[in-house]
């Protein structure tokens, strides 16, 4: 029997502007490292994460989309953005930086009662 449990990790808020974001990745990574069946949610403007071609020299930060690839090298693969979000937003999978799935939200409600833990950032 394994002890993995499943943490999936939901992110609402868009990428810069608080600290949600980037500790949602580093405590994923953390959690991924340590062999637990890992999953991410992107809700609301957290859509926005997953977007191709920040640019943040204007916001004097540092742009750490980028790591979100490294999420596969962690097996980290279950990635899902709410459909009624992305469209909300009028972006497309097309717009993303890594495969994802897009479920809609009654989906989305499936998933989170498949799980052991749900962090919310």
């Amino acid at each position: 029997m394994s002890d993995a449990r499943k943490f999936m990790f939901v992110n609402r808020k868009a990428p810069y502007g608080t600290i949600y974001a980037l500790e949602s990745l580093e405590v994923v990574l953390i959690t991924a490292a340590f062999d637990q069946d890992v999953s991410l949610v992107f809700l609301d403007d957290g859509v926005y994460q997953l977007k191709k071609g920040q640019q943040t020299k204007g916001i004097e930060t540092k742009n750490f989309s980028p790591a979100y690839r490294a999420l596969e090298d962690y097996d980290v693969e279950k990635l899902y953005v709410e459909k009624e979000s992305m469209d909300a937003r009028g972006l497309t999978e097309a717009d993303f930086l890594v495969d994802v799935t897009v479920v809609s939200r009654a989906e989305m409600g499936a998933l989170m009662d498949e799980q052991d833990v749900i962090l919310s950032f």
